[in-house]
């Protein structure tokens, strides 16, 4: 690599951050307002099936119950994030906002009562459409990736148990939301964005074709030279 490749293989890096680290800034905003002003922002958490509970879809992921809690969830979201914005660019946006809208979606429909807050519903589907995708997509970066997320984040499965869960007070439906939506964005979206890389199987000998004398095409010897004796000197 020359000092242009490496300073704009660096800015690729530095931009795939924009997006999750704005994302949990916001969060931690809300958060801090919350602390500053007494207020609870809580309302706006997901409230399933019930109509004041709708504008909860989008604005759950940025609300969290403590500091322990928005903490718990920064790094995931800012690795995972990257990775996305990193390695999947063409789709990664879309991606990302289906999985903030699909996720809430889901939770709301389908969790049990109370008020759901938190963005590990999004944590859960960045992990999981990472681990697919690559094993999906057949390319070699990107299954090191799925390798990574599995070796980082593959204890998140434990969220998804539903006892664990409730005995922990976690949203296992938004958890299981997060791994629904992610594995069927990995298969639905397996044709847009980076894909597996093409081997070259150009035979070698297909070069002879263009040779000026090729070694099907020397010439015989005359007849007569391959009847004379042949004579070496020892």
């Amino acid at each position: 690599m020359n000092s242009e490749e490496i300073k704009e293989e660096r800015n690729r890096l530095l931009r795939s951050f924009i997006v999750p680290v704005a994302f949990m800034a916001i969060c931690w905003i809300v958060k801090g307002v919350e602390e500053v002003f007494d207020l609870d922002f809580s309302f706006l958490g997901i409230k399933p099936l019930q109509v004041d509970g709708l504008p909860g879809i989008m604005c759950f992921h940025f609300l969290h119950g403590s500091w322990s809690h928005l903490l718990a969830n920064t790094l995931p979201i800012i690795v995972l994030g990257a990775c996305l914005y990193y390695f999947y660019k063409p789709i990664a946006t879309k991606i990302w906002l289906l999985l903030m809208f699909s996720t809430g979606l889901l939770t709301w429909c389908g969790a049990r009562g109370g008020i759901h807050i938190g963005a590990s519903a999004l944590i859960y589907g960045l992990a999981f459409f990472l681990m697919l995708s690559g094993f999906i997509r057949r390319n070699k970066s990107l299954v090191i990736v799925s390798f990574l997320v599995i070796f980082l984040y593959g204890s998140l499965v434990w969220g998804l148990y539903p006892k664990y869960a409730i005995e922990n007070h976690i949203s296992w439906e938004g958890h299981l939301a997060g791994f629904v939506m992610g594995i069927i964005l990995a298969i639905f979206y397996k044709n847009e964005g980076p894909q597996r890389e093409k081997r070259d199987d150009t035979d070698d000998d297909d070069d002879d074709l263009d040779d000026e004398n090729p070694y099907w095409d020397v010439p015989e010897p005359p007849k007569e030279e391959l009847t004379q004796p042949r004579y070496f000197r020892h």
